[in-house]
């Protein structure tokens, strides 16, 4: 007879590190390091000032902002973005090269999560998501509150 695992941190990690090592394998060959992934899917839905891309990327990879620097400049440098003169603030936008990237990834994204997910029950992935979607606000609650 199998137990059911509390939900804690220690089961949260092993998830994510799982299936972020098959979403590295999958996009290894297109040469886009996991750190670029939010910022790619960020500048699919149009372009984005920096500050705004600086901002979701610390915000949700935990990262500082010389490492957003660092990843942003990476994506110029491949030219899957570029700096985009016509507007007031800084800002950056995909490129065409940048489009078709971030499409191959979204398509890996929803193959693993088809996957992955196939056969869990919808209440059961809906309630998951909840409890999880709670947990990330607090800890990001309390990172708020504590300083660095």
């Amino acid at each position: 007879m199998s137990t059911v695992p509390s939900l804690n941190g220690q089961v949260i990690g092993h998830a994510h590190y799982a299936t972020r090592a098959l979403l590295e394998r999958a996009i290894a060959p297109l040469g886009v390091e996991f750190n670029q992934l939010l910022a790619l899917n960020v500048l699919a839905n149009g372009p984005a000032e920096r500050a705004h891309l600086a901002h979701r990327i610390t915000s949700t990879l935990k990262v500082d902002e010389q490492e957003v620097r660092r990843v942003l400049a990476t994506l110029v440098d491949a030219d899957l973005a570029q700096a985009d003169h016509d507007a007031d603030a800084p800002r950056l936008r995909l490129s065409d090269a940048g489009h078709a990237v971030q499409a191959r990834i979204a398509a890996a994204v929803a193959d693993i999560s088809a996957r992955l997910y196939a056969d869990i029950p919808t209440d059961e992935a809906g309630a998951a998501a909840r409890a999880l979607t709670v947990v990330t606000q607090r800890a990001n609650a309390e990172l708020a509150a504590t300083p660095t």
